[in-house]
C-alpha cells in the first residue's frame, strides 16, 4: 500500500447527532480522496436518512463487506447495522448509543487487524453507549485497554495551540488527589515522544500549567506546585525534556505565551480545553497520543440541537482526517529513519 492510499476507518459516532453530516461534508471535500481512502463503519439506511434530512441529493458511498475491499480511489462504506436502524434526530437514545458502539467495536477489530490503517471517531454521548461492553468515560479509555495500550495522553491539536491534560474524564473533585509526580512524569514523556515521532519537533518546548490559582501563589492557595510538580518537572529535565513552569493558567493563556512554547500540559480537562475550544473550536482536534495506532477525533461533541438542520461545520473532522494521515506517515518516516540509522551502523 502506498502513502497515497492509506486506509482511514471512520466510525460512525451517535447517529442521532450531527457525527453523518460532519462525514458527509468532509468526505464531499475530493482533496480528501488525494490523500487517503476513507472506510466508514456505519449504515447506508442512516446515510440516506441524513442526507435527505440534509438535502444532499448528490452524495454516495461505495458499499463493501470489508475494508480490504475499499475501492482506493472512493470513499467506502461497511454496513455495521440492520435494516431495522432507526435515527431520531437530536434525540439521546439507547439504540443510538448502541449502534455507536458496533461501529467503534467493529472499526478497532480491523485496526488491530491492519485491514485499517488509522482511526477517527466521530462524536458519541458518553452516557447512551454505556453497556456490559462498553463501561468508560470516553473513546480515549475504551482504545487504551483495546489496544493493550500503556498510558496515554489526550491531547487536543489546532495550528494555534497543542494542549495535553493529565486527568481527563473525571469529576473535579478528584482531581488533586488523582494527580503525583510519577502521572505527571508519565504525560511529559509521552508529551515530549509524541511531539517528536509525531509532529516532527526536534526540540519541543512544554509548558506546565499550575493546579491552584496563581500557581499556588507559594503555598498560601496550595502547596500541589512545590510538592508535586514542581519535582516532576525536575525529573522532565533530568531526561532531557524541556518542560517549564508551573505556569498561572489565565496569565499563560492571556498574555500569549502559548505562542512560545510547543504545547503545554493542563492539570485537568476544563483547564485545558475552555481556552482551547475558545481559540479552534471548528478546526481543532483530539488526538490520543501515546497509542500504538493513529487515533484522531473532531473537537466538538454531538451537537444534537442542529442534527439535521445543515448548521455543522465539518471543519474538525475534515482537520481530523489530515491530522490522522499526516502524524501516520511522520511515524512512518521516523522508523524508516531510525532503520537506516541502525543499517549504517
Amino acid at each position: 500500500m502506498d502513502e497515497h492510499r492509506i486506509r482511514v476507518g471512520i466510525t460512525q459516532g451517535d447517529i442521532n447527532g450531527i457525527g453523518y453530516e460532519v462525514i458527509i461534508k468532509a468526505l464531499m471535500d475530493p482533496r480528501i480522496l488525494d490523500v487517503c481512502t476513507p472506510v466508514v463503519y456505519g449504515s447506508p439506511k442512516v446515510l440516506a436518512y441524513h442526507r435527505k434530512a440534509l438535502n444532499i441529493p448528490n452524495f454516495s458511498l461505495n458499499s463493501v463487506a470489508t475494508a480490504r475491499e475499499a475501492n482506493p480511489r472512493r470513499a467506502n462504506l461497511i454496513n455495521c447495522l440492520d435494516d431495522n436502524a432507526r435515527v431520531e434526530l437530536g434525540k439521546a437514545s439507547g439504540y443510538a448509543g448502541e449502534a455507536a458502539f458496533i461501529s467503534l467495536e467493529m472499526a478497532v477489530a480491523d485496526l488491530i487487524e491492519h485491514q485499517i490503517d488509522l482511526l477517527v471517531t466521530a462524536p458519541i454521548n458518553k452516557h447512551t453507549i454505556q453497556s456490559k461492553d462498553f463501561n468508560f468515560a470516553g473513546h480515549t479509555e475504551y482504545l487504551q485497554e483495546k489496544l493493550s495500550s500503556g498510558d496515554v495522553l489526550m491531547l487536543m491539536v489546532s495550528e494555534y495551540l497543542k494542549v495535553g491534560v493529565v486527568t481527563g474524564h473525571m469529576p473535579l473533585s478528584q482531581v488533586p488527589g488523582s494527580i503525583t509526580t510519577d502521572l505527571l512524569l508519565s504525560k511529559l514523556r509521552i508529551l515530549d515522544h509524541s511531539l517528536r515521532r509525531d509532529f516532527d519537533i526536534d526540540s519541543p518546548r512544554i509548558a506546565v500549567l499550575g493546579l491552584n490559582p496563581h500557581s499556588g501563589d507559594e503555598g498560601l492557595l496550595g502547596n500541589e506546585e512545590r510538592d508535586i510538580i514542581k519535582p516532576a518537572l525536575e525529573m522532565a529535565r533530568q531526561e532531557n525534556i524541556m518542560a517549564l513552569g508551573p505556569y498561572a493558567a489565565d496569565g499563560y493563556f492571556g498574555s500569549g505565551l502559548y505562542q512560545k512554547f510547543d504545547a503545554v500540559l493542563a492539570m485537568y480537562h476544563d483547564q485545558g480545553l475552555a481556552p482551547f475550544k475558545a481559540l479552534s473550536f471548528d478546526t481543532g482536534v483530539n488526538y490520543t497520543a501515546g497509542l500504538p495506532f493513529v487515533r484522531t477525533s473532531p473537537a466538538h461533541g454531538t451537537a444534537y440541537e442542529i442534527a439535521g438542520l445543515d448548521k455543522a461545520s465539518a471543519d474538525s473532522m475534515r482537520q481530523a482526517i489530515y491530522m490522522a494521515v499526516d502524524i501516520y506517515k511522520s511515524r512512518k518516516a521516523n522508523r524508516e529513519l531510525k532503520k537506516n540509522a541502525l543499517g549504517a551502523q
